[in-house]
């Protein structure tokens, strides 16, 4: 049984300018894989030439997306990249869900920070 982390990291950027970073082909080879190619709904993320494929199964333009791992056995896991804007400062935050396995969850955490660093970077922050 896998188990849901979520994690919220402050990024300084428009929403749509992140938006295109979490959801096009382009934007995520940029940090999140080495390479990254999409069929219809499918998205093939490629690292260290080893492919996995993931299905878009929700998703709403600036706010939102949220990803299935085609090859996941458990049915009610993805990963999601979800943007909010605090009302009030107008700060910007992405907030990321996962499902790990339990003795995983430092690890896939570090990963994380690791990719959300490089998601900065990318866009200069």
């Amino acid at each position: 049984m896998k188990s849901k982390i979520v994690m919220e990291y402050t990024i300084n950027s428009s929403p749509k300018v992140l938006y295109a970073r979490l959801s096009t082909p382009g934007g995520l080879a940029e940090w999140f894989a080495d390479d990254v190619n999409l069929k219809g709904n499918v998205f093939s993320f490629i690292w260290n030439g080893v492919e996995q494929k993931a299905v878009v199964i929700q998703k709403k333009e600036n706010k939102y997306i949220r990803f299935q791992w085609i090859e996941e056995e458990e049915k009610n896991t993805y990963f999601e990249f979800r943007i909010n804007i605090d009302e009030l400062t107008g700060d910007v935050a992405l907030v990321v869900t996962d499902f790990v396995e339990e003795d995983e969850t430092e690890d896939s955490i570090e990963l994380w920070n690791t990719q959300i660093n490089e998601l900065k970077h990318t866009l200069g922050l």
